[in-house]
């Protein structure tokens, strides 16, 4: 993965360290910018009350109630948890202009966001975040 320009992360591990803590999935998406399947993802329907952590460092990333159905087949959100909690930065791969999502706290690869579409969202985004990029932790 490219390294984020202007921002150091906070938490740092080798990228041993990182085949060692996540499963392959899970390393093929937060460390080399994979994306799942569409429509396989734990939380793609999930409408469970709580936080969304990054599945790599445990930072806080999205809330539930700014979860929504764009039935796009991968969990979207129209706000991240903090303005600081993710990195946007741009991604020509795939021949496509796009902005990429990474967890600020480790510059994980989460997803990508798209502006513009429509969504009767308060912020008119949708972060479209690959479930296996996050933990659920649900309110008690």
């Amino acid at each position: 993965m490219k390294p984020v320009t202007g921002s150091t992360p906070r938490v740092v591990k080798t990228e041993q360290e990182w085949r060692e803590q996540l499963g392959p999935e899970e390393y093929a998406v937060l460390r080399q910018a994979a994306t799942e399947r569409p429509f396989t993802g734990e939380y793609t329907d999930t409408k469970a009350e709580g936080v969304y952590e990054c599945r790599a460092c445990g930072a806080e990333l999205f809330r539930s109630d700014t979860k929504f159905e764009s039935h796009c087949g991968w969990p979207s959100f129209f706000d991240p948890a903090d303005s600081d909690a993710v990195i946007l930065r741009e991604d020509h791969s795939m021949g496509m202009a796009r902005t990429e999502v990474l967890c600020a706290s480790c510059h994980s690869h989460l997803g990508h966001v798209f502006r513009g579409e429509g969504y009767p969202t308060p912020t008119d985004e949708r972060y479209c975040i690959n479930s296996i990029a996050l933990r659920l932790l649900p309110e008690s």
